[in-house]
């Protein structure tokens, strides 16, 4: 969604001076402001990527931690600074106090990924794992604060900090003067209020847009209420904008000087993702893309041609094993693949009838297990080619040809838990299980079914493409133990296969 924000310059001189005074340089770098030259061409517009993955911490934190922490009076540094945080704020405060040479506690929940917690303890900081959610380790911090005498440093609702991310701001128009709108990532509102501060005051007519996660979208609920309210729940996916209640100082600055505000989903990140790595080769953090998913929404829905567009990719730490989920999702989130469950009648020839009515597209995934009913219901995927459009398309196809279907591209539960999940034990029929590889063009699987799937009835087959050079499959056949006509319809057919039937997975969960 896009929500208007009524912008303007109005009375921010006090934090245009802030920016322009903020001492980021002794701790941060100049970041690169990046051609995507290839997203570039398929939006038609100039896009650009500022590089905040190069920070020392390889994120923007960076820049509000120290600015914040520079002002400390010697007081203040002699007793320490606290903070709350399972991120990238949490690794700004650290480095900052030890180029300051101050003493840092970090409270963090005990959830967090050890990566980050051991990155933290590597800047020297005192590490408290404490509970489990951002709220329990922050009222915790805020105890410490005041029992301890530690100055609590705030990850967005502080003047200091707004300003040393507002440097983003006047980098951006230092790079390019030109530029006709910038996306900024919204979680706590400081980044966003900061580079809208500054780039609203001297270049009013460069357009500012603030992007949210859709499951996270603090700014947008608070401009729906009139003023900041907390959200019951967050999605902790794009965990650097997961904040349930965006800063009274930052609401405040972001009503007043953005121009407009979106939200994305999390296939849409991850889009994004995958874009910003085959662009200009960084692999950016879930949160770190949000900007740029942003943009591409925005200017498809606004029909923005030819302009000069910058995003803001704010943070790189991501742990690996996400990737995984984001490589899943990124294909949904560009509409080049959709997801259909589809019923079928569960006899020979019956896989063969299907992949015809695709009309020789892809198939990306197909997982089946036969119940020993006369139908069965199958997930499958398909790969795309025109969008969104060719999906509903396929669905309209389906139906025609009397299948029962139901798109699931859009449902979350779907394609997260239940594309995985084919299961059941054998209806009790005599069952022989092959691994095969596909090789990754069009027309392997017909060839396939044609060789095998129209004689002999397929009672299991899981089947995922990962976009390698060959696909690996699992499948079940009835009764082809010892079937020489089989076995040479499978030397036939040349795709490696091997008998996995003995498989001590198998025969827990899916063989009788």
């Amino acid at each position: 969604m896009s929500i208007p924000v009524h912008a303007g310059p109005g009375n921010g001189s006090e934090h245009l001076r802030a920016v322009l005074r903020a001492p980021v340089y002794e701790a941060a770098v100049v970041s690169p402001l990046e051609p995507m030259e290839s997203l570039s061409a398929r939006l038609d517009n100039t896009v650009s990527v500022k590089r905040e993955d190069r920070q020392p911490i390889h994120s923007f934190k960076i820049r509000g931690a120290y600015t914040r922490m520079r002002a400390l009076g010697d007081e203040e540094r002699a007793r320490g600074v606290i903070t709350a945080s399972a991120g990238n704020h949490a690794q700004g405060v650290a480095l900052s106090a030890s180029l300051l040479g101050v003493h840092a506690v970090v409270v963090m929940p005990v959830t967090t990924a050890p990566i980050k917690v051991g990155a933290v303890r590597g800047h020297g900081a005192e590490v408290l794992l404490v509970g489990d959610t951002f709220d329990t380790a922050k009222a915790e911090a805020l105890r410490l604060a005041d029992e301890r005498g530690l100055t609590y440093v705030a990850p967005f609702d502080d003047p200091l900090v707004i300003a040393g991310q507002g440097t983003i701001g006047l980098e951006l128009i230092q790079q390019d003067a030109h530029l006709d709108r910038v996306f900024v990532p919204v979680g706590g509102g400081g980044l966003a209020a900061g580079v809208a501060v500054l780039i609203k005051n001297l270049m009013p007519a460069i357009k500012v847009i603030g992007v949210e996660p859709a499951d996270a979208a603090c700014l947008t609920a608070a401009l729906g209420a009139g003023e900041p309210m907390e959200l019951p729940e967050v999605s902790r996916f794009a965990e650097g904008v997961a904040v349930k209640r965006i800063g009274d100082l930052t609401f405040d600055l972001c009503r007043r000087y953005l121009d407009d505000v979106i939200t994305v989903d999390s296939d849409e990140i991850c889009a994004a993702v995958k874009d910003i790595f085959e662009d200009v080769r960084a692999v950016a953090e879930p949160a770190g893309a949000v900007a740029l998913a942003g943009l591409k929404k925005y200017a498809e829905a606004h029909g923005i041609q030819g302009e000069r567009l910058a995003h803001i990719l704010s943070g790189a730490n991501v742990p690996f094993d996400t990737l995984r989920y984001i490589s899943e999702r990124a294909e949904i989130g560009e509409h080049r693949e959709a997801l259909f469950g589809v019923t079928i009648p569960d006899r020979a020839g019956a896989f063969l009838a299907f992949v015809d009515v695709l009309a020789g597209r892809s198939v990306t995934e197909f997982n089946y297990r036969s119940d020993g009913s006369d139908r069965a219901r199958i997930f499958v995927g398909v790969q795309l080619t025109g969008g969104a459009a060719e999906g509903r398309e396929i669905h309209e196809n389906l139906t025609a040809a009397g299948y029962e279907s139901v798109d699931l591209s859009t449902d979350d539960t779907a394609k997260t838990h239940v594309r995985y999940m084919i299961g059941g034990r054998s209806p009790g029929v005599d069952e022989e299980v092959y691994s095969f590889e596909f090789p990754e063009h069009p027309g392997a699987l017909s060839r396939f079914l044609t060789e095998l799937g129209t004689r002999w009835n397929i009672t299991m087959f899981h089947y995922r493409s990962h976009g390698t050079d060959y696909g690996r499959v699992l499948c079940a056949f009835e009764g082809v133990a010892g079937d020489e006509d089989f076995a040479a319809h499978v030397t036939t057919l040349g795709y490696p296969c091997q008998d996995v039937s003995a498989s001590p997975a198998l025969e827990y969960f899916l063989l009788r």
